[in-house]
Formats: C-alpha cells, sequence, structure tokens
C-alpha cells in the first residue's frame, strides 16, 4: 500500500498516482489532498493522528512550500512503514508515533539519482539532469522515491538513498498544566469548524464546566450535551481538549484561530 497527502488540491494528486502506477502495483489510498496550503504545522499534525491506523504501507507526503530550493527530500523508516516527503518537518510527529520506543532510520534522497519521470511518447533526459520540474517535486521526486522504496527490500537496499541523523524537525506544542489551570494553544481547526487545542483531555475530567479564555463553558462528553448552537468544551478523538459548538462552529463562537493561545481554568 502506498498513501498519498498533499496540500494539492486537483489535479496533481492524479499526477503522481500516474507515476506510482506506472512503476508500481501498489494499492494506492488517499489520505487527504485538502491540507492547508503550505502549512506543514497542520498537516503534521493530522498525519500523526490519521497514519497510525494504516496497515504497513509506504507514505508519500507533500505539503512542500520550500519545493525547488535546497531543502532534501528523505525517507523515514518507522517500524513497518516509511514515510516519503520532504525534509522540512513535516514527516517527523508521525514517524515518531509509528516508531513508538523504536528508532527511527532517517536517509536524504539522491535526486540526480532517480528514474526520470518522462510523460509517455517524449524522450528521457540525460542522466544527472535533476527533476523535471522545479516547482512539482511531487510528481518528479516523491512519488519516484514512493515507488522505489515500496519495491526495494528496505531503505539500505537502495543506493539513491544516505543516511542523515540531521533532518528538519518539528515539534508539536505541549501545553502547561498546574492548580487547575491550562495554558495552551489551537493546534488545528478542522472542517466542522471545531478548535482543537494542544490541552489533554484529562483536564476535562470530571469537571461540569471550564473557563476558557475568561468566559464559562459547560463540558459534555458529546456534542449533543449542550443543546444545538451553544458551546461546549469536550475531547475529541485524537484526545485533545476541543472548543465546539453542537452542529455549529467552534472557532467563530471562541473567536480562535490556529495558533492562539487558549487558557483553560477550573470553574468548579
Amino acid at each position: 500500500m502506498i498513501t498519498l497527502a498533499s496540500d494539492f488540491g486537483t489535479p496533481y494528486p492524479a499526477a503522481m498516482k500516474g507515476v506510482l502506477l506506472r512503476r508500481t502495483d501498489a494499492r494506492l489510498v488517499d489520505v487527504g489532498h485538502d491540507f492547508p496550503r503550505h502549512d506543514v504545522r497542520t498537516a503534521a499534525f493530522w498525519l500523526r493522528e490519521t497514519l497510525p491506523y494504516f496497515p504497513p504501507a509506504t507514505h508519500l507526503v507533500v505539503v512542500d512550500p520550500g519545493v525547488g530550493t535546497d531543502r532534501a527530500a528523505i525517507a523515514i523508516r518507522a517500524r513497518d512503514h516509511t514515510l516519503v516527503g520532504p525534509d522540512n518537518g513535516v514527516l517527523l510527529p508521525a514517524a515518531r508515533r509509528l516508531a513508538g520506543d523504536g528508532a527511527l532510520e532517517i536517509s536524504v534522497v539522491d535526486e540526480e539519482a532517480l528514474e526520470p519521470v518522462v510523460p509517455a511518447g517524449e524522450t528521457a533526459p540525460d542522466p544527472g539532469e535533476g527533476p523535471k520540474s522545479n516547482t512539482f517535486h511531487g510528481r518528479d521526486v516523491f512519488a519516484p522515491t514512493a515507488a522505489a522504496v515500496h519495491e526495494s527490500d528496505g531503505l539500505d537496499s537502495l543506493s539513491l538513498l544516505t543516511p542523515t541523523t540531521d533532518p528538519v524537525d518539528l515539534e508539536l506544542p505541549t501545553a502547561t498544566l498546574e492548580d487547575g489551570r491550562a495554558v495552551g494553544e489551537v493546534l488545528v481547526v478542522d472542517d466542522f469548524g471545531n478548535a482543537i487545542t494542544n490541552v489533554p483531555g484529562e483536564f476535562l475530567k470530571a469537571r461540569e464546566r471550564v473557563v476558557a479564555n475568561g468566559e464559562p463553558v459547560p463540558v459534555g462528553d458529546t456534542f449533543e450535551a449542550v443543546p444545538a448552537g451553544e458551546r461546549l468544551a469536550t475531547v475529541g478523538s485524537h484526545g485533545y481538549v476541543e472548543l465546539d459548538v453542537n452542529r455549529g462552529r467552534g472557532e467563530a463562537a471562541f473567536d480562535l484561530a490556529v495558533g492562539d493561545r487558549v487558557v483553560l481554568e477550573s470553574a468548579d
């Protein structure tokens, strides 16, 4: 299996799939191609929360605002999963979760060693010319790498990969908790408008109400714990506190955006 995730929308993912299908018989599964444009951190969060539910696979990820620059392409082995994408931190949170207490095997891709991507009816370029495009490495670099990884017997069997110990890192921020008070921030806002914070869900345990940024809010186990249109704090499927509205948009009701500070205090 090869999964695909990007901020490309359409039709660019189709070109990546075409490259993969010409080089491998892997089953292709879309994680999503509507991640916020150029938003590495949001993509990293959702990949961390999504990829662990897959069976062993190669995960092709392209959220790459630095495309065409000197940023590297990398492959990361995490137990029986491999992630392929740009070296901008987007792969690391998911890779760490997939690895558990195991070590990560990280390699840099030699782009000039890749078999060139050539459309049907066209002639292959001379060896060593590098990617066909400076703006579409998803098609010309990452898809060929993912195919090669999928077909290989391990990263160490691929001459186009060189081990590295110095990837660009990305650590999702953590909240601070003390004396009935949590200080965190909004990590992401999902398509329902739920403002997902980095405050662990345990903070809401045994509480009926909290004060969120100075305003009292009921705590509910489900959205239907409050009437439609009413605000609440709850624990999402990811295990973090969300500030939501039953059948509405929490980010608007709480006047929050990604990165905004959130202070939760006990109302008891």
